[in-house]
C-alpha cells in the first residue's frame, strides 16, 4: 500500500465509512465542499458529519485532505485486495484452495468463471 498501513483498514471500516471511501475513490480528487454535497444527496449527510467521517478515513490512512483537496492514499484496489487477503488469511488460515472450495461449494460457477480461474492459474504457473 501507498501508506506503508498493511494492516488494519480494511478491517475497521463500517458500512458509512466504507460507502463514503467508495464514493471518495470514485470522485477523486475532489474538493472536500464537493463532498459534502455528494454527502447531502447521496447519504442525507449534514456538513459536520461528512468532515467527521472524513477525518477518520484520514486517520486510518486512506485519504488525506491537502488545502481542501481530497485524494487516496490507499487505491480502492489496494484497498480491497487488503481486505480479501485478510479475510482468506483470518477464515481459511491462509489457504485459496481451501477458501475457493468452500464458495464454490455454495453456488454452481459459471463456465465463464471457471475459465477465468483457470487463466489466472495458467497465468500464476507461468511465473513460477
Amino acid at each position: 500500500m501507498k501508506n506503508g498501513n498493511k494492516d488494519g483498514a480494511a478491517a475497521e471500516l463500517g458500512d458509512l465509512q466504507a460507502r463514503f471511501a467508495e464514493l471518495i475513490w470514485e470522485n477523486e480528487p475532489a474538493p472536500s465542499g464537493r463532498l459534502v454535497e455528494l454527502c447531502r444527496e447521496k447519504f442525507g449527510w449534514k456538513k459536520p458529519t461528512t468532515y467527521t467521517v472524513l477525518r477518520k478515513l484520514c486517520e486510518k490512512g486512506l485519504f488525506v485532505n491537502e488545502n481542501g483537496t481530497v485524494r487516496s492514499l490507499v487505491s480502492a484496489e489496494e484497498f480491497h485486495s487488503e481486505k480479501s487477503e485478510r479475510f482468506v488469511r483470518e477464515t481459511f488460515g491462509g489457504s485459496l484452495p481451501s477458501f475457493i472450495s468452500a464458495f464454490a461449494s455454495r453456488r454452481t460457477l459459471s463456465k465463464a468463471e471457471v475459465d477465468e480461474i483457470q487463466r489466472m492459474i495458467d497465468e500464476y504457473r507461468k511465473e513460477l
